[in-house]
């Protein structure tokens, strides 16, 4: 396995009323996703100034590539991508690489 890490900052905006059933479907994804031999850490949190937003913030062992290579495939992402069209208006990825880190030993950089 890579020693290279990926994180994923992914932005939600819920569709009205459909915040709390999202994070739901999030939470199912998140146990399901959490087995994984790459997986390393998932942050779920709510924006305080936009009430509608839900982000996520996800650290992988690999790359970008290996990770849309490896788990975005995997059978359970299809179910839930599948739940998003009736929960969320909006999506936004951002792929970022780990440079530095203070206060936790998460990323090792």
């Amino acid at each position: 396995m890579s020693n290279q890490l990926v994180q994923l900052n992914i932005r939600f905006k819920a569709k009205p009323g459909k915040k709390e059933e999202f994070r739901k479907e999030l939470s199912f994804l998140i146990e399901e996703m959490s087995s994984e031999k790459a997986f390393i850490s998932a942050i779920v949190s709510d924006d305080l100034d936009q009430p509608d937003d839900l982000i996520i913030y996800e650290t992988w062992q690999g790359t970008r590539d290996s990770w849309l290579a490896e788990e975005l495939i995997k059978p359970y992402r299809k179910n839930y991508e599948g739940t998003l069209g009736d929960l969320i208006v909006d999506r936004n990825i951002s792929w970022l690489e780990p440079k530095a880190e203070w206060g936790s030993q998460i990323t090792n950089v």
